[in-house]
């Protein structure tokens, strides 16, 4: 099986929580070939994409001041579908309204290292679909 190694993955963490944002930027800025992006909104967000930077993946909160992440996932979809979404909660039942959105994942708050990992692996490791700038290795 070939493996897809995604070459300097940018990767943008949407939380309106200090901690939480930047635990989970510290925690993925340790990983090989990524560059991490932090935003506390949708507004955020949207600026760093309209003024034409890179995103691979997007981890985003649902439950955002101002615009959902809900409404992030909308707009994401329909303005740039080929960039990952990955959702976090800490109410399960956002996980089915998520998915029929079109999160390409969904991630429980709170959570264990691991199935952050495992999320991001998914995408920057074994999806070449997902991302662009790959290489087959």
């Amino acid at each position: 099986m070939r493996r897809v190694i995604v070459n300097n993955v940018h990767i943008a963490v949407v939380d309106h929580e200090p901690l939480t944002r930047e635990f989970i930027a510290n925690v993925m800025m340790y990983s090989v070939n990524r560059e991490i992006f932090t935003f506390e909104d949708f507004d955020g967000l949207n600026a760093h994409l309209k003024a034409g930077r890179t995103l691979h993946l997007v981890i985003s909160e649902v439950h955002l001041p101002g615009k959902s992440g809900f409404a992030l996932l909308r707009f994401l979809k329909q303005h740039w579908p080929q960039i990952g979404f990955v959702t976090m909660s800490a109410n399960p039942a956002d996980e089915i309204p998520a998915m029929s959105l079109g999160a390409d994942a969904f991630l429980a708050k709170p959570f264990v290292l691991r199935d952050l990992f495992a999320i991001v692996q998914r995408f920057v490791v074994e999806s070449g679909d997902v991302l662009n700038d790959v290489s087959v290795a």
